[in-house]
C-alpha cells in the first residue's frame, strides 16, 4: 500500500492501530516535522479554553506552538487529527476517545492502561486533569431540599412525578430513564432537552451549575462513564519538558475551575487571556 493510501485509510478509521510509518517504524506526519507544535480544538468553548491552557504552559516551557488553522467538529474529530499527524496536541476525553476505538480492550478501573493499549504507535495519552467535561445529573436546591436528594439512589423516595431532561440529554453518555431504573430503581419521565426538567442532564462544566446553585447528584454505580480531560499528543512533537509542563495543570484544573473559565470566555473574554490569568493565579505561569 502506498504512503498516500495508508494515510487515507487512517483518516477513515480512528485509532484502529493504523499509523503511517517510515522504514524504522516511527509514526510520521505533518505535526511531527520540525517546527512548532500544532494545537487543535473542536468548536466548543471548553475545548478552546483547555487548548489555551496547554498553549500557555508549553510556551512558558520554551516550546514553540501555534493554533491549528481550523477547528474540528467534535473531540473525536480532533483526536483523529492527532492520529493522522495533522496536529500535535489536543484536549481529549476518556470515554469519548475509547468509544471511537473499535475493539479496544478495557482494563476495568485502569483508564490509563486502557488508553495505552488502544492508541496507535506514536500517540500518547498524558495523565488527565481532575476536571471532567462529561455528563452530570443535577437538581435545583429547592428540589434537592424537598426530596432530600444527594445521589441518584435518593430519587427513589421522590415518587414517580419527576422528569429527566436537559441540554446534554442527547449526549451518548447521558443515561436514559430505563438505565436509571435498572441501576437505581428510580422512575422518571423523559423530557428531552427541556431546561425545566426536574432532573437536569448537563455537561459537568455547564455554567448553569454554579450560576443557579444546582446540586449535582452522586452516581456511585457509575452509570455515567468518566470523561476527564487530558492532552492527547503526537509523541515526537513534545519533549519531556513540554510533557512535564502540561502535567502541572492536572491536580489544579478541577471541574468547577474549568466551568468558571468556560463561563468567562462565554461572557466575552478571550481563551488566551482567561488561560493566562488563571495560570498566573495558580503559580503555573510567571510571564505576563
Amino acid at each position: 500500500m502506498s504512503r498516500i493510501a495508508a494515510l487515507a485509510v487512517c483518516s477513515l478509521l480512528l485509532l484502529t492501530g493504523c499509523a503511517t510509518a517510515n522504514a524504522q517504524g516511527t509514526h510520521v506526519g505533518y505535526a511531527d516535522r520540525a517546527g512548532p507544535a500544532v494545537i487543535g480544538t473542536d468548536g466548543s468553548t471548553e475545548s478552546r479554553v483547555v487548548a489555551a491552557l496547554y498553549g500557555e504552559l508549553l510556551t512558558g516551557a520554551g516550546q514553540k506552538v501555534r493554533t491549528a488553522d481550523v477547528s474540528y467538529a467534535s473531540p473525536v474529530a480532533t483526536a483523529q487529527a492527532v492520529v493522522d499527524g495533522r496536529i500535535s496536541v489536543a484536549p481529549a476525553y476518556e470515554s469519548t476517545l475509547l468509544r471511537a476505538m473499535p475493539g479496544g480492550q478495557t482494563m476495568p478501573g485502569n483508564m490509563e492502561a486502557t488508553l495505552s493499549m488502544a492508541l496507535p504507535p506514536g500517540i500518547v495519552a498524558l495523565p488527565p486533569a481532575a476536571a471532567q467535561g462529561g455528563v452530570v445529573l443535577a437538581v435545583t436546591p429547592s428540589t434537592a431540599k424537598r426530596h432530600r436528594l444527594y445521589g441518584l439512589a435518593d430519587l427513589r423516595g421522590a415518587g414517580t412525578g419527576l422528569t429527566l431532561g436537559g441540554s446534554a440529554s442527547g449526549d451518548p453518555d447521558a443515561p436514559s430513564v430505563a438505565v436509571l431504573k435498572k441501576a437505581y430503581g428510580v422512575t422518571l419521565t423523559p423530557a428531552g432537552t427541556a431546561g425545566t426538567a426536574d432532573v437536569r442532564v448537563l455537561r459537568g462544566t455547564d455554567p448553569a451549575i454554579a450560576r443557579d446553585g444546582l446540586v449535582v447528584l452522586a452516581d456511585p454505580k457509575a452509570v455515567v462513564p468518566p470523561e476527564h480531560v487530558f492532552p492527547l499528543i503526537s509523541a515526537p512533537a513534545l519533549d519531556l519538558t513540554g510533557r512535564t509542563a502540561l502535567a502541572r495543570v492536572n491536580t489544579l484544573l478541577t471541574t468547577a475551575q474549568l466551568a468558571k473559565l468556560t463561563a468567562s470566555v462565554d461572557a466575552g473574554e478571550t481563551p488566551g487571556r482567561a488561560a493566562r490569568a488563571w495560570l498566573r493565579a495558580k503559580g503555573l505561569l510567571n510571564r505576563p
